[in-house]
């Protein structure tokens, strides 16, 4: 029964906080599936990541907040109260999660898991050969609360993000992968520093105090 009594006061705590938190209060407002569209939007800020005509892949889509705020980058004139922009895009968003979100005009969304050989080959085939600008990831593993073995599924996530910019990234291109502080941060931040010219380690605003996540931005492929 205890038990049972302290999950009710962790939940309620966290539903009070919800509703209190100005960056859903501001995402309802704007029309944003989630507050995490202003995680992206201050790397963005920070790292002038995002402009018009890029080829953009954004792994761990759902539901969709990341999408959307890069949609109204590359259709600034038409944004609407919707969340995204309509009308013409000036540019290319691939989507991919394995959770299914409502549609978003003009982008393509792939549902799979990005471990697979076959999903990533359906991404492979939605490029078509082009050239990725940017590759920003919010992956995260269901978590066990072994720190080990979290530790072990948020690293690998990351190394295939790092895999596939390194394969597909324009040399002047960028990644934003979204990391915890942990057993296996700083074997990350190694793997970006062998991969990219330039790392920066961010904690936006709008992530929570409490969450141990950050970002890690690479720009610049290093030359291999």
């Amino acid at each position: 029964m205890k038990t049972q009594t302290k999950s009710k006061k962790v939940n309620k705590a966290w539903l009070h906080d919800h509703v209190t938190d100005p960056y859903v209060r501001l995402a309802q407002k704007e029309g944003f599936r989630a507050r995490a569209a202003y995680k992206l939007k201050e790397l963005d800020e920070a790292f002038h990541l995002v402009r018009p005509g890029q080829v953009v892949v954004d792994l761990g889509a759902a539901p969709g907040a990341w999408s959307q705020y890069l949609r109204r980058r590359f259709a600034p004139k038409h944004a609407g109260a919707g969340g995204a922009a309509v009308g013409e895009l000036d540019g290319t968003i691939i989507a991919l999660d394995l959770l299914d979100f409502e549609p978003i005009e003009g982008v393509t969304f792939i549902q799979g898991d990005f471990r697979e050989d076959q999903v990533l080959k359906q991404l492979e085939d939605a490029l078509a050969g082009r050239p990725v600008d940017l590759v920003v990831s919010d992956m995260a593993p269901n978590l066990s609360g072994i720190a080990s073995a979290d530790a072990a599924r948020i690293e690998h996530l990351v190394e295939l993000a790092v895999d596939f910019a390194r394969q597909h990234l324009r040399p002047e291109g960028a990644l934003v992968a979204k990391v915890f502080h942990g057993g296996g941060y700083d074997p990350l931040v190694q793997l970006f520093r062998q991969t990219f010219r330039v790392v920066k380690a961010h904690k936006p605003k709008s992530s929570r105090d409490k969450s141990a996540e950050t970002f890690l931005v690479g720009l610049g492929l290093k030359r291999t």
